[in-house]
């Protein structure tokens, strides 16, 4: 008999490790915005790096544009152009089109937004992910 009245049990992330594989993705070149490439082949990344990827890509996929994309992938941020909301309403959407975006992934257990920001036309915000293989930051 457990003499604890909350007795230790594996968290969220914990369960979601142990029954999701590990990731796999195209490795991704950031500053070229292209897949990376060696020797003809492409490369790889596994677990964080593979989850970042994945979610720099989501973000940056209009939602509902693409027929090879499921409805659940990519981000609805263009929906926000040339609507009459103010800048605060603008920039909460724009916070719940995000998160909407990268909370489908079963890799990602949290997202935390800082630094939102309008500034001549483009949009900027900081974000941190919370995955079941620790923290990672990007800007959007």
């Amino acid at each position: 008999m457990v003499k604890e009245l909350f007795p230790i049990a594996p968290g969220p992330a914990e369960d979601a490790r142990r029954s999701l594989p590990l990731y796999r993705d195209i490795a991704w070149d950031r500053e070229r915005n292209a897949p990376r490439w060696q020797d003809g082949e492409p490369v790889f990344a596994e677990g964080l790096e593979a989850v970042l990827t994945w979610a720099v890509n989501a973000v940056g996929t209009a939602r509902y544009r693409w027929e090879q994309f499921s409805p659940d992938y990519g981000c609805s941020l263009a929906a926000l152009t040339g609507q009459p909301y103010g800048e605060d309403t603008k920039l909460a959407e724009a916070e719940r089109y995000v998160r909407e975006a990268l909370m489908v992934s079963p890799y990602i257990t949290g997202v935390r937004v800082s630094g939102t920001a309008f500034s001549g036309g483009r949009f900027s915000m900081d974000l941190k992910l919370e995955t079941i293989y620790g923290e990672v930051s990007f800007d959007v």
